[in-house]
């Protein structure tokens, strides 16, 4: 397994991996942005192409198997102090900026995806070790993700790796078709002893 960072070049590969993870939510909101005559999908690759942002390729990283890509990890520092939710925001993202809120300080880990083709092989439990990696360098000093409560097989890796919940929020789903009801928080403490080890080997 190759793990590399993402490239500009990676957009299409980076759109898929992020509407995988969060049950076509991203794929929902272009549309309601680009309108009815939009490329959604172009609008999301022309988002992920840019090198500023936090749904950038800068912030991410990308698992090879057998020189395909296989599984992708997207994550980013997230806000010291929590932020107001500004009047206006889309009721279905309201219940992930309070999630978000309850971890300040944390790398918040938004995107781990594998494709059905390369699960079983070791890419999700790779890039959380990663995104580890990623939070100590950064002296950061938890890392957070949210995961939805039918995601059985990420909520089980999760609580292997030393994931705990915090809390919970029901999902907001508007128009939105998913058959998620909860949005789960979990965070991992950084073990910042650990940055020595890897320094010494």
């Amino acid at each position: 397994m190759l793990i590399r960072e993402a490239l500009a070049s990676d957009a299409d590969h980076l759109v898929r991996f992020i509407n995988m993870a969060a049950d076509d939510l991203p794929l929902h909101f272009w549309r309601k942005s680009v309108g009815p005559d939009g490329d959604p999908w172009a609008y999301g690759r022309e988002r992920a192409a840019r090198d500023q942002g936090n749904f950038s390729y800068s912030n991410a990283w990308i698992a090879e198997l057998d020189g395909e890509v296989a599984a992708c990890l997207l994550g980013y520092p997230g806000e010291v102090e929590p932020c107001t939710i500004e009047p206006g925001t889309p009721e279905i993202f309201i219940p992930l900026l309070e999630l978000e809120a309850l971890a300040p300080g944390s790398w918040y880990l938004n995107v781990l995806a594998t494709h059905e083709r390369s699960r079983g092989r070791g890419c999700g439990r790779a890039l959380l070790a990663k995104a580890e990696e990623v939070a100590r360098h950064l002296a950061l000093p938890s890392i957070s993700l949210i995961a939805a409560d039918t995601h059985a097989d990420a909520l089980r890796l999760y609580a292997s790796g030393g994931y705990r919940e915090v809390a919970r929020r029901p999902v907001a789903k508007g128009d939105w078709l998913v058959d998620a009801s909860e949005w789960i928080l979990f965070v991992k403490p950084v073990d910042p002893a650990a940055l020595n080890s890897e320094a010494a080997t």
